[in-house]
């Protein structure tokens, strides 16, 4: 049992662990004219008892999809509940308490899509309707990752609307936040005290001395999801500028200052890609990796291979978020596409982090096991359909749930019990890559 810890924002002293959470993954997101859904490729949608088997894990909370672009797909008044209605039925049953998930990645149904300001308007619509449908939900993700998402739809042109300008990742982004804002002001007329979990992915670059520059900007944008939310985007910060000769108005941003929604919980998704090396050494690498910031050309690749002694670690991101907002944190995402053995390695490792953060005074509330069913073509970012599937507690390659060995972790990890020596011996890959000079 971990020692008492005293946070700063309860003052009470707590030995309790974090609590454990699942999630299925959700994702629905556009490539060109083609939605892809990952509840229609793991088979989720077609199986109602898999939330009966993830309940036999022990675990009480879960986030889970009432996605806009599934229930309303083709006319906001014309909304189909009758997946949703069976569905959190069964968890009210059982006892699990769903974090709904409005848009997983996704750009809004093809009558609202978020390049458009009609999003704005729609979104917050439809979150009212699933408020009032389910007045017993009191928690929501309205926006999964709205940072991520912007990058890869308007930066990185990996998703629709396919742009590859800073321009379209500022309006992309922008309008994420905004319409989040209001789409928990509607919900909170339903329920007042309507919780927003917002997740985003966190972690941290770093690079060679030439780059350093790039990375410290790199730094201050990871930040932005919750930054915006928070109303803290104004004059002074170090991105207000940039939002600025990007395309973003004035008006935007202060819209955002003046009605601030910060988190109730800040939702932390990380991955073991998640911290970064820029590397202006480029022959070390393949050409295919090579990119350029219109001033030096570099590779950006995972830190854990290319310089793994510099990597911080969740628990240093979660103690840095913390000193940021001082607000509650979940570790929300937490997989590693990997064998079952690393897996079990990977989320002993988060857990015994997220343990440790609390124990230095972060208020850690608790560590997710995403994709329980696991996920399929996240390889390729969604940009493909090659059927690479990655388990996770459950293997659905079959058709049917197969419990794997990390699922046991789970059970135990959730009801408190000692693991003992469920967890393979030896380091995990991640904490024992040597130094490298290149990729």
């Amino acid at each position: 049992m971990s020692n008492p810890v005293l946070t700063e924002r309860s003052g009470r002293v707590s030995s309790e662990p974090p609590a454990l959470w699942g999630g299925i993954e959700c994702t629905v997101n556009r490539v060109g004219n083609t939605y892809q859904d990952q509840l229609m490729r793991n088979g989720h949608h077609h199986r109602p008892d898999d939330l009966t088997k993830v309940a036999g894990l022990g675990l009480k909370t879960l986030r889970y999809p009432i996605l806009w672009e599934r229930t309303a797909p083709d006319h906001p008044d014309r909304p189909d509940w009758r997946w949703a209605d069976e569905r959190l039925g069964i968890l009210r049953e059982l006892g699990v308490q769903p974090i709904a998930g409005l848009v997983h990645h996704g750009c809004g149904p093809r009558y609202a899509t978020f390049e458009n300001p009609e999003f704005e308007r729609q979104l917050p619509r439809y979150a009212r309707s699933v408020a009032e449908r389910y007045p017993w939900i009191d928690a929501y993700t309205p926006m999964n990752e709205p940072l991520t998402t912007a990058r890869f739809s308007g930066l990185y042109g990996h998703w629709y609307p396919h742009e590859r300008t800073t321009g379209g990742f500022v309006r992309l982004l922008l309008r994420q936040c905004r319409t989040t804002v209001l789409a928990m002001r509607e919900i909170r007329e339903v329920r007042p005290d309507a919780k927003l979990i917002q997740t985003e992915d966190l972690g941290q670059t770093h690079s060679s001395p030439k780059l350093r520059y790039q990375a410290e900007w790199e730094n201050h944008r990871r930040w932005l999801t919750w930054d915006l939310l928070c109303g803290k985007v104004t004059p002074g910060h170090p991105l207000w500028n940039f939002m600025l000769r990007a395309g973003g108005s004035e008006r935007e941003l202060w819209f955002l200052v003046e009605n601030p929604c910060p988190p109730s919980l800040l939702g932390i998704n990380h991955y073991i890609t998640s911290e970064r090396y820029l590397d202006d050494d480029i022959h070390s690498y393949p050409a295919h990796l090579h990119g350029s910031n219109g001033r030096h050309r570099y590779v950006d690749t995972e830190v854990v291979r290319a310089a793994p002694s510099r990597r911080v670690g969740l628990g240093g991101l979660l103690r840095q978020a913390w000193e940021r907002y001082r607000i509650p944190i979940a570790v929300t995402e937490a997989h590693l596409g990997c064998t079952v053995d690393e897996q079990m390695r990977w989320l002993m490792d988060i857990w015994n982090q997220a343990q440790t953060a609390r124990r230095t005074g972060a208020d850690i509330q608790a560590v997710t096991v995403w994709a329980l069913l696991g996920s399929y073509d996240w390889h390729c970012l969604l940009t493909r359909e090659e059927g690479y599937y990655e388990p996770g507690a459950f293997d659905v390659s079959s058709g049917e749930l197969r419990a794997t060995p990390l699922a046991e972790l789970v059970r135990r990890l959730a009801l408190g019990q000692p693991v003992g020596t469920l967890v393979p011996e030896g380091p995990g890959w991640w904490q024992e890559v040597p130094e490298l000079t290149g990729g």
